[in-house]
């Protein structure tokens, strides 16, 4: 049977080795993607997937409803993404108190930072970078993902009315990035 013909009814009655091909083939790219959006970077976004895949593949046979494996591992995938960030915080103020001898590694923009710079997306990924994690997070999944307000909800764990609340505030906040792009640059000032 194609992998792309299998509907969701049959996911439960699979092993967790025939899970995982499944689950890889059909969403890799997404949840690549959905990472790299987040974390803005290529390895990271690579790795947070690889080992949200892993983790799912071990706890296979424990999951309640296998039916909702997809997102189980797209909640998995926002919950390491943070976890990168908050380690990231945490080198960057490391860094600040190190002084200018602490140098940071340098790393090469990924393949889909260039795709989506290229296609004049890069002023609306930048503007994310400014907006509260909640915001960010909720916008990227609606708009960069399309999935429901249901579906982002279970995703953050919030209520569907903080969705609306959180996509509201970040898209307000994100026209008055996109209306005055010097606001970024003030901002990050000292």
């Amino acid at each position: 049977m194609s992998l792309v013909a299998r509907t969701s009814g049959e996911l439960a009655a699979l092993s967790a080795d025939q899970a995982l091909e499944v689950l890889y083939a059909a969403q890799w790219t997404p949840m690549v993607r959905l990472a790299w959006l987040l974390v803005r970077d290529q390895g990271a976004a690579e790795d947070i997937v690889q080992d949200a895949l892993v983790a799912l593949h071990r706890r296979w046979d424990h999951l309640q409803d296998k039916e909702q494996a997809v997102g189980y591992l797209r909640r998995s995938v926002v919950n390491a993404s943070r976890s990168v960030l908050r380690h990231r915080s945490v080198e960057r103020d490391y860094l600040i108190k190190a002084g200018p001898e602490a140098e940071r590694e340098s790393v090469a923009p990924s393949a889909e930072h260039s795709a989506l710079g290229s296609l004049g997306n890069q002023a609306m990924l930048a503007a994310l970078q400014h907006l509260p994690r909640r915001q960010r997070e909720v916008l990227i999944l609606r708009y960069y993902s399309d999935l429901s307000e249901a579906q982002i909800a279970d995703t953050l764990g919030i209520a569907p009315g903080s969705v609306k609340a959180h996509a509201h505030r970040g898209l307000v906040a994100l026209r008055s990035h996109l209306d005055d792009p010097t606001r970024s640059h003030r901002e990050d000032s000292p």
